[in-house]
C-alpha cells in the first residue's frame, strides 16, 4: 500500500488508523523481538494495518505455531493478505478473538501482538479490547503494543497506560525507535 492510500485512511478514520504512515521496519523488528516468539505456539495479532508486523511475526514464529491476524480495515486486510500471501486475516474486530480461536480448536493463545490506535479510542472500546485480551491469553502470557510518544500527552493514551498497569501483572516499556514516523515505543505486559 502506499503511502498516499495510508495516509487517506488517516484523514477519513483517524480513531481507526491512527497513524500517518505504516509502522516502520525497525518497529517492527522491536515489537517481534520483545514477543520472544521463539517457543509460542498459538499467537493473534490485532490491527494488521499493511502488514509490517505480520511479515516480521512469520520470520519468526516456530513451525507448526497457530497464528492469525483480526483487521477491520477491508483495504488493510488486502494489504495484509497480498504482503504476506497464506497468512489467515480475518476482518473483523479484535474484541471477536476468542470465536477465532475457538475455530483453531484453542481457548487461549500465548501472545498477542497489537498495532491498534489505543490513543485514539474512547474509554469504553478500551475495557472491551482489554477484556478480550485477558480473556483469550492463557497465565503468563505476553501481550505487546505499541504507542506513540505524543500519544502520552493524550488523555486516551494516559488513560490506557493506567489501565495496562492494573490488568497485567508486570508491564514494561521498551527503547523509542526514533525512525518511526511517528517515534513510538513498546509497551510489554504479561498476565498473571
Amino acid at each position: 500500500m502506499k503511502f498516499t492510500q495510508f495516509l487517506k485512511h488517516f484523514i477519513l478514520r483517524p480513531s481507526k488508523t491512527g497513524a500517518i504512515a505504516p509502522s516502520s521496519e525497525g518497529l517492527a523488528d522491536l515489537i517481534t523481538t520483545a514477543a520472544d516468539l521463539s517457543n509460542a505456539s498459538a499467537i493473534i495479532e490485532f490491527g494488521s494495518g499493511t502488514g509490517v508486523f505480520t511479515e516480521k511475526i512469520l520470520q519468526k514464529i516456530p513451525v507448526g505455531a497457530r497464528f492469525f491476524v483480526l483487521e477491520i480495515n477491508p483495504d488493510f486486510v488486502e494489504a495484509t493478505r497480498n504482503r504476506c500471501p497464506g497468512v489467515i486475516v480475518y476482518r473483523d474486530s479484535a474484541s471477536n478473538a476468542k470465536r477465532y480461536l475457538h475455530e483453531f480448536g484453542l481457548k487461549e493463545c500465548d501472545c498477542i501482538i497489537c498495532g491498534l490506535p489505543w490513543a485514539s479510542f474512547s474509554e469504553d472500546l478500551q475495557n472491551e479490547l482489554l477484556d478480550t485480551i485477558i480473556d483469550v491469553l492463557k497465565p503468563g502470557g505476553r501481550f505487546l503494543t505499541f504507542a506513540y510518544l505524543q500519544g502520552l500527552l493524550l488523555p486516551a493514551g494516559m488513560r490506557f497506560r493506567k489501565k495496562l498497569k492494573t490488568r497485567f501483572s508486570n508491564v514494561t516499556k521498551t527503547r523509542t525507535v526514533w525512525l518511526n514516523i511517528p517515534p513510538a515505543f513498546i509497551y510489554c505486559a504479561k498476565k498473571l
